[in-house]
């Protein structure tokens, strides 16, 4: 597996990164699909196995379960000084004042606790899940230095925002002489491909990686478009992101995985990783053929006539996902 730069650092990740949102216990948080802590160990493991060094959770996911486990077993099946492990904080972790956000308070509580969840000193990337409105961004960027500085991320980055607010922060912070943000973990796939207006074109002027989370659509680019699963039935998030009208391009993967002779999953991810402002998609799995669908995306090359057919039923949306 060829190893990548993340944006214009020296960090080398993989050309594919597993989303740990699928890992945590059931009976905590607002994921009832997802996998425990048995089931998720041997996708952790053939990951890894596979050359993917590079893991993202959140301290969200799964009411913190998420970081647990994947902390355990990247500790079994890993050499700390090979991976990457990026977590994020913004969402709510407790009730009452100060659970949630971006607030200098928040920040620096929340980084300890995901360090004690995940069973080590730092992070790779420490990244803010969401813009916090009620913050001043100044605050957030400020703690995030002295994350830093105390050795606890090696850097930051950023998900799921207005471009201007990105490109805000981004200057704030290099104007302030302060850490500034080294990637962005959008929303960007063939039925969503609004980040091409503004987002994108930023990331590839400032030297930002882009980490897109969602390539797949939340599988509905690797399935008919009227087959539901247990995620798809109970994810009230997911559902706000398409609609009837990208049942079209649905349909192109479809046609084109036939003529190729892959599963679906391979096209849909192919498409994303040709885009050079792509640095690595972010994958969920629940399979081990998910794992093994995303390693073979990565030797799949599309030619022009199938990329114009993936693109030309693309209708505008509008923003999702922040």
């Amino acid at each position: 597996m060829d190893y990548v730069r993340l944006g214009n650092t020296g960090l080398q990740v993989s050309p594919l990164i597993i989303g740990c949102m699928s890992f945590g216990d059931p009976h905590r948080g607002p994921h009832p699909w997802t996998l425990d802590e048995d089931a998720s160990r041997p996708l952790i493991r053939q990951a890894i196995e596979a050359g993917i060094t590079t893991f993202d959770t959140a301290n969200v996911y799964s009411a913190g379960s998420s970081e647990e486990i994947v902390g355990r077993a990247l500790r079994d099946f890993g050499r700390r000084e090979e991976l990457v492990i990026a977590t994020k904080v913004h969402g709510r972790m407790h009730d009452g004042p100060n659970g949630a956000g971006l607030s200098r308070k928040a920040i620096l509580n929340e980084i300890d606790a995901s360090l004690r969840r995940l069973g080590t000193d730092h992070v790779d990337l420490y990244q803010i899940h969401r813009w916090d409105p009620l913050t001043p961004i100044e605050e957030t960027i400020e703690a995030l230095h002295d994350v830093v500085k105390a050795g606890k991320t090696r850097y930051v980055g950023a998900s799921s925002m207005s471009a201007w607010q990105f490109s805000k922060a981004h200057y704030l912070a290099r104007m302030a002489g302060l850490t500034t943000f080294v990637s962005m973990q959008n929303h960007y796939n063939l039925l969503n491909r609004e980040e091409e207006r503004e987002m994108l074109p930023l990331c590839a002027d400032l030297g930002v990686g882009v980490l897109p989370w969602s390539p797949l659509a939340r599988g509905r680019l690797t399935r008919d478009w009227d087959v539901e699963t247990a995620r798809s039935q109970t994810d009230e998030f997911g559902k706000t992101l398409y609609r009837e009208g990208d049942r079209a391009i649905v349909d192109q993967v479809a046609a084109i995985a036939r003529e190729r002779g892959v599963p679906r999953a391979q096209v849909a991810l192919a498409w994303v990783l040709a885009n050079p402002v792509v640095t690595a998609p972010i994958i969920g799995a629940t399979r081990p053929e998910h794992i093994d669908d995303a390693v073979a995306a990565l030797d799949l090359h599309l030619g022009e006539d199938e990329h114009a057919r993936l693109e030309s039923a693309y209708e505008p949306h509008e923003p999702a996902g922040f």
